[in-house]
């Protein structure tokens, strides 16, 4: 099952975009005798929109456009579940196991993500009461998305990292 983390905004060249890196190539090596790879950024432009309705609806558009048809979404929300790694990394093997192509996990912009997508996703979930940038959601996403790999094949990084 191909994993897409689909975000507005781009992460520039630096430290946050090289642990990014690390995590999405550590999550490949691993998940590809799991079936969970492989996993893919798609970065969407910040609308310009002055009203901030519009601009959560150009985003919300262009995060749909970036996903595949039929792939299970995730909604990466404030007022989303706090779930635990483990139950995360049980979500994303049921998905595969269920057959599912691809799960996009969607990250808005400053203003969040607009009500339709939060609707249209399979599950809603929050990194904590905390608000981060959506830069640092990135990467936090594809740690969570990596020890989900580890605690599915039974590797030590899940108890240790």
């Amino acid at each position: 099952m191909r994993l897409l983390i689909a975000a507005v905004g781009r992460l520039k060249a630096g430290p946050e975009r090289e642990l990014l890196a690390r995590y999405i190539e550590r999550a490949n090596a691993s998940g590809k005798a799991l079936a969970l790879s492989p996993l893919d950024i798609a970065e969407i432009p910040e609308s310009t929109a002055q009203a901030t309705a519009k601009r959560k609806a150009d985003e919300a558009k262009a995060l749909l456009a970036a996903t595949p048809e039929k792939a299970k979404l995730i909604a990466l929300d404030e007022r989303g579940k706090n779930i635990s790694s483990e139950d995360f990394a049980k979500k994303l093997a049921r998905y595969r196991d269920d057959g599912a192509a691809c799960t996009a996990l969607l990250i808005g912009g400053a203003d969040g993500l607009d009500e339709s997508l939060r609707k249209k996703a399979e599950l809603t979930i929050a990194l904590g009461a905390a608000t981060f940038p959506h830069q640092i959601v990135r990467i936090l996403l594809a740690e969570q998305i990596y020890r989900a790999v580890t605690i599915l094949s039974g590797h030590p990084y899940h108890r240790g990292g």
